[in-house]
């Protein structure tokens, strides 16, 4: 996998009484690398009305992805499969106390492509607000493969 490589985050919320989800999908470029057996993906996001914006550092192996978000947004958010894990969530707005209840962390690797998956519950103040789905599809920026077409 080359150093610059573009990053397909969608992720998909479920309310506990709708039946069709939410869904948010962005395309950035962003940089890859790999240490110690762990993937990591880093990119900046921008946030509407907003100068300041976000680096956003992904880490993941085997069944386990930690997001940590420094600048407009602060928060780092660990997903391991079987675990709850708490967090505060701190936006412009203020400080939110969430839970990452992770069912499942998965990731497939190709030479030049990776993909990884995760179903989790979301809390909020310790009462349940959502199932969520996070997909990631990584590709070397060179690379075949990658369209921006919708699905």
């Amino acid at each position: 996998m080359t150093k610059e490589v573009l990053l397909s985050l969608r992720g998909l919320q479920f309310d506990t009484g709708a039946a069709d989800g939410d869904k948010i999908e962005t395309i950035t470029p962003a940089e890859y690398y790999k240490r110690n057996d762990s993937h990591y993906v880093v990119f900046d996001e921008v946030a509407e009305g907003f100068r300041e914006s976000t680096k956003n550092i992904i880490k993941f192996k085997d069944n386990s992805l930690d997001l940590t978000k420094r600048g407009l947004v602060n928060v780092h958010m660990i997903f391991e499969e079987n675990k709850k894990n708490m967090t505060n969530y701190a936006t412009p707005y203020g400080n939110i106390l969430i839970g990452i209840d992770a069912k499942s962390v998965k990731m497939m690797e190709e030479e030049e492509h990776i993909e990884v998956d995760v179903d989790y519950a979301l809390e909020v103040n310790y009462e349940h607000f959502a199932n969520c789905k996070i997909k990631m599809d990584i590709r070397s920026k060179d690379g075949e493969g990658f369209s921006l077409q919708a699905e």
